[in-house]
């Protein structure tokens, strides 16, 4: 996606050869006409896969899914990663590795806004080892809903997580892949989806 590929490289900033930055735009502060771009691609991408709910996990993942949400007409459901006074009955969990903060949360949804007649599109911001893709894969699984695919905003195609995810028969959808982080730029693999 050309439009999400210039802001990655406009406003993107490299802080390792492991770690992009894109707080100005996805993780921190917003841009609204680009997550509705994003949405709207993967609406595109999904439409016809009879999507019934989005699944993603705070926060980062809320606002590319509730404008993906919005054009496909769907409930978007996200998984916390903290404890809630008011989210602590049938809960459906799993474990998460975080590859930036370096901790493990436990991921959490209610059982009540899943079922076995879902067909699930999973969206979120990375996609680096796959952690987070696996415990929303597990959550799915637990709720016995089927998952459509995966979309996912910026994906480090030079880690293990797109691969992993791949080689497991899932279907992935990424709207940017970035094949280097070297020297301080941003070098993206000139096709993606693969």
């Amino acid at each position: 996606m050309k439009q999400l590929q210039d802001k990655i490289t406009d406003e993107g900033i490299v802080l390792s050869e492991q770690v992009l930055k894109v707080d100005s735009f996805l993780n921190h502060q917003i841009d609204p006409q680009l997550m509705k771009a994003v949405g709207d691609e993967f609406a595109d991408r999904f439409r016809t896969a009879g999507i019934t709910k989005i699944l993603t996990i705070e926060s980062s993942g809320i606002a590319p899914s509730v404008m993906a949400g919005l054009m496909l007409g769907v409930p978007v459901i996200f998984a916390r990663k903290r404890a809630s006074l008011t989210l602590n009955q049938n809960l459906i969990s799993a474990q998460v590795k975080s590859f930036t903060k370096k901790e493990t949360n436990t991921i959490s949804v209610s059982g009540d806004f899943l079922s076995p007649d879902d067909t699930l599109l999973i969206i979120d911001d990375f996609l680096a080892n796959g952690q987070a893709a696996l415990g929303l894969l597990d959550i799915a699984e637990q709720a016995g809903a089927k998952v459509a695919g995966i979309g996912i905003v910026i994906e480090k195609g030079f880690q293990q997580g797109g691969r992993l995810l791949r080689d497991r028969g899932v279907r992935v959808e990424s709207l940017a892949i970035v094949e280097s982080l070297e020297d301080g730029s941003v070098t993206f693999r000139k096709e993606t989806g693969i």
